[in-house]
């Protein structure tokens, strides 16, 4: 499915066919245009209906190159025509009308006042922009991009004459033409710093700006269903990994980290400095004119006496004030993010106590609600770093201190690792006596002591500890910030524990359960609001167990680990690890939190935002906006109707669980299956992926070569580029055709499941989504790339069999002969661009060959690597 399948972009509710057709027939004129100028042959080739096959050489650069272009066109129209359409939606039918609006969810959760406001401040989504290589993009190509889509807006307007619209539609094509001379491919692997301004970019053109607007829409909302003017305080926390992930990048150093973090603070205090000195030229009140009641004028004073002499703008006390303001955002004068939350919020008192609120409104209450969200940071950086790396880091510590190091996972490790949490001291350590991969381990975490005792404490997250398989794992990294130069008693740093492979998660609750049962981490996990924070990684269990294992077995951690941490008066906050496909949990966003378990959204929701989804949902405001309000009203909607949710039937759960676990066998069968190794790694281009330089991050976390230590981004990558996209629906089948023979006539149960299951309708959803984006005739090319036949034949007749019973599968629980029948939208986009894939993959094809015989040139291996970035692009994702 398209990353940005959600009621924010590509809802079934929130797309107007005509408009979008009708722009799609402009941008296709003006496209056909450019091609006539810069490549005629394939303007031709485009006119005479794509008859002939791509070059099999460099020739076939242009044709790749004008077909990218096509699919990223008709992705903007969709996206401007998807917010069109809201905006229509409303104007004609209200707020309330719209899906995944504010007003929609406060009308239908039925609260009076006192009780929806009780559970609307206790919510907090925190939209986490990570560093996975997953965006093709060239972020000059995304500025072009989001060019394009302004341009698109501006044509919105009816009163332009046909000369200034013919204007708008040359600037169009003056941007196509750009596209083309500019290129798709990066020449050089793009470094962390790169990375750090690309995240950055979507703050300074949507985000700081879509803060206040989601504000403003929720204070609509409670006005329109409350009759009330009360000030929304923002919901929203805006975490990265960018520059703090450091699994399996090396790139990523403290020195790196430390550039993030005075990158983010940069950023947002010029943004800060641009608004106020943009406010201050518009609120010049007179106090002459207008008298300022005495307890806020003398706040305003107090403010501008801080700045020292100010002779500018004499009797003009809120100009003076905010150039008092921007004189101690400048020169760093804050000692503290809340001075300057204070400073602006006096103004915006002082406004509204003479009668201007809406001046207020309009010129500091933005600046106060993006303050509010983005502090002296932009954004709050996580650091990650994989288990087996502190692991080696506090073995090493103990060796530098002159003591041996127990043997890993054993009972002498766990007794130590305790047994120094609970001491009152700690031998220093002597950099010089560790390994640099040690150092790098101390060194990040006295910079995170450092930031939390900085200015904006918020600025650094929690320490995101990637493959935790024991409560020693956990521990340890309490151990090393010990090490580090945190406290003894309670330690301001959060380890947030991710569970990634199906074992970790089945084993999640007992890992959790050591870890709190140690004072020094039960203290430290959840010391002030009694929440205890848990990612879970929907990529890795995927890649371990299969989407519908993956799927049931994130659901039962959820609920077993609520159930767990209720026994110790503490509550849940789930970070969902979710990437941009659906074999990388990218379902629709309002469906997936509804389809949560009752109890485990208490309102509060983390999601990552990876790659090209980034740039889908945040390259431009209005788009941002809709996200970001889309993201907050399911959490409060799932908030609300909690006490509404059936209990569900006991029938349905072992149903569900013994589906997962056919499932996964026939999921793990496949991947133990002699030679599959082989054919993977013959029938797609994962071994050609690394030379696209998508990231900084290599494709494995330590250099190794087998599956386990692949990524899950380019394994979901290479199996969409050959068209199998297993990853999405494999052993789904299996499962059902098992499950339904092996127990008995079950019918009724899967029918009602499917009707009444939130779950189990989801999981059907996107495997019905993933099987209409198969192409087994194109699979079979791929497939024939693999030597031996045999080899070729045993495991490609598997998945060919798998997925007849998939779609049989299919068939028998929504009733339809057809495939995606009842998702006609994403049918009418997908074929869109079915013909033109078929192309690029039968070319892609022919290219491996040559490119694996030996007969190809260096020159030929560009046109390999434009073939991928085609159908990512065709597509909509790639990992």
């Amino acid at each position: 499915m398209l990353p940005a399948d959600s009621a924010t972009l590509h809802s079934e509710d929130l797309q107007s066919d005509g408009y979008a057709d009708d722009l799609r027939l402009d941008l296709h004129c003006l496209w056909l245009t450019i091609l006539d100028k810069r490549a005629p042959h394939v303007a031709k080739w485009v006119r005479d209906g794509k008859s002939s096959p791509i070059p099999q050489n460099q020739e076939a650069v242009p044709y790749l190159q004008a077909l990218t272009i096509w699919f990223q066109l008709c992705r903007i129209i969709d996206e401007n025509d998807a917010i069109r359409t809201r905006r229509q939606l409303e104007s004609s039918d209200g707020p309330d009308a719209v899906p995944g609006s504010f007003a929609q969810v406060i009308r239908e959760a039925g609260l009076d006042k006192a009780e929806f406001q009780d559970r609307a401040s206790k919510l907090s989504v925190g939209p986490t922009l990570t560093a996975h290589p997953t965006e093709a993009k060239r972020v000059t190509v995304l500025e072009i991009h989001r060019r394009i889509y302004r341009h698109l807006v501006a044509l919105e307007n009816q009163r332009w004459t046909p000369f200034e619209r013919n204007q708008i539609l040359d600037d169009i094509s003056c941007e196509i033409d750009l596209l083309w001379l500019t290129g798709e491919l990066r020449i050089e692997r793009p470094g962390v710093a790169a990375e750090i301004e690309w995240g950055l970019q979507f703050f300074r053109t949507s985000l700081f700006d879509a803060i206040p607007q989601v504000c403003k829409s929720y204070e609509r909302a409670l006005s329109q269903a409350f009759d009330t003017d009360e000030t929304a305080t923002p919901c929203l926390k805006f975490h990265s990994w960018i520059g703090g992930d450091r699994d399996g990048n090396p790139n990523v150093t403290a020195d790196v980290t430390e550039l993030a973090l005075q990158r983010g603070r940069e950023v947002c205090t010029a943004y800060y400095i641009a608004r106020l000195e943009r406010a201050a030229s518009k609120l010049s009140v007179s106090e002459l004119i207008q008298p300022i009641p005495r307890v806020h004028a003398e706040r305003l004073n107090r403010i501008i006496g801080e700045a020292g002499q100010n002779a500018r703008n004499r009797n003009e006390p809120f100009r003076q004030a905010i150039n008092a303001i921007i004189d101690a955002l400048t020169h760093g004068t804050y000692a503290h993010i809340k001075q300057f939350l204070s400073n602006l919020q006096t103004l915006d008192d002082a406004l509204c106590a003479i009668g201007a609120r809406s001046l207020a409104e309009r010129t500091i209450r933005p600046v106060l609600q993006t303050a509010q969200v983005c502090g002296f940071r932009t954004v709050t950086l996580d650091v990650r770093q994989n288990s087996s790396v502190t692991t080696r880091a506090l073995a090493d510590v103990w060796r530098s201190t002159g003591k041996s190091a127990p043997a890993p996972d054993s009972s002498a490790w766990s007794a130590r690792v305790r047994s120094e949490l609970s001491s009152s001291g700690l031998p220093a350590v002597d950099p010089a006596k560790c390994t640099p991969e040690t150092a790098e381990v101390l060194n990040v975490l006295r910079l995170t002591h450092k930031a939390l005792n900085g200015p904006d404490p918020h600025a650094v997250g929690p320490f995101i500890l990637s493959m935790t398989r024991s409560a020693d794992d956990v521990l340890g990294v309490y151990l090393l910030a010990r090490y580090a130069g945190f406290g003894a008693e309670t330690l301001d740093l959060r380890v947030v524990p991710l569970f990634e492979t199906i074992e970790d998660l089945r084993n999640a609750p007992k890992i959790l359960n050591d870890v709190l049962n140690v004072s020094l981490a039960r203290r430290s996990m959840a010391s002030r609001t009694r929440v205890v924070e848990i990612m879970l990684g929907y990529s890795d269990s995927n890649k371990d167990g299969g989407f519908v294992c993956s799927s049931w077995e994130l659901d039962q951690a959820q609920r077993r680990i609520q159930r767990m941490l209720a026994k110790r008066d503490l509550t849940p906050a789930f970070f969902h690890g979710r990437g941009g496909s659906v074999s990388r949990g990218g379902a629709p966003t309002e469906r997936a939190i509804a389809a949560q378990p009752d109890g485990t959204v208490s309102g509060q929701m983390r999601v990552t935002e990876q790659g090209e989804v980034v740039s889908a949902r945040y390259a431009n405001r209005g788009t941002a906006a809709a996200r970001l309000e889309l993201l907050a009203s399911s959490t409060l909607k799932h908030m609300t109707n909690d006490r509404k949710e059936p209990v569900q039937p006991s029938e349905f759960l072992e149903a569900l669980d013994a589906i997962a676990g056919i499932s996964f066998t026939v999921y793990r069968n496949l991947l133990e299956t002699d030679g599959f190794v082989d054919y993977f790694q013959l029938s797609s281009p994962v071994e050609e992926l690394a030379q696209l330089k998508m990231g900084s991050r290599p494709t494995r976390r330590f250099g190794a070569s087998t599956l386990d230590d692949l990524r899950a981004i380019p394994w979901v990558f290479a199996w969409s580029q050959n068209r199998h996209q297993i990853t999405g629906w494999f052993a789904f089948g299996s499962a059902i055709q098992s499950y339904r023979r092996v127990l008995g006539t079950r019918d009724k149960i899967l029918r009602n499941m499917f009707e009444r299951s939130a779950l189990f309708r989801l999981i059907v959803d996107e495997v019905e989504k993933s099987l209409y984006q198969v192409d087994m005739d194109l699979a079979a090319q791929y497939a024939a790339l693999v030597e031996p036949a045999e080899t070729r034949d045993r495991i490609f007749g598997t998945i060919q069999a798998e997925y007849e019973r998939s779609c049989d599968a299919i068939r028998f629980l929504t009733g339809d002969t057809m495939i995606a029948k009842r998702f006609p939208k994403f049918r009418k986009r997908f074929e869109r661009t079915r013909t033109d894939l078929h192309l690029i993959n039968q070319f892609q094809v022919g290219m491996l060959k040559k490119a694996r015989s030996g007969r190809s040139e260096d020159k030929h291996f560009v046109p390999l690597l434009l073939s991928m970035n085609s159908i990512s692009a065709g597509l909509g994702w790639t990992g």
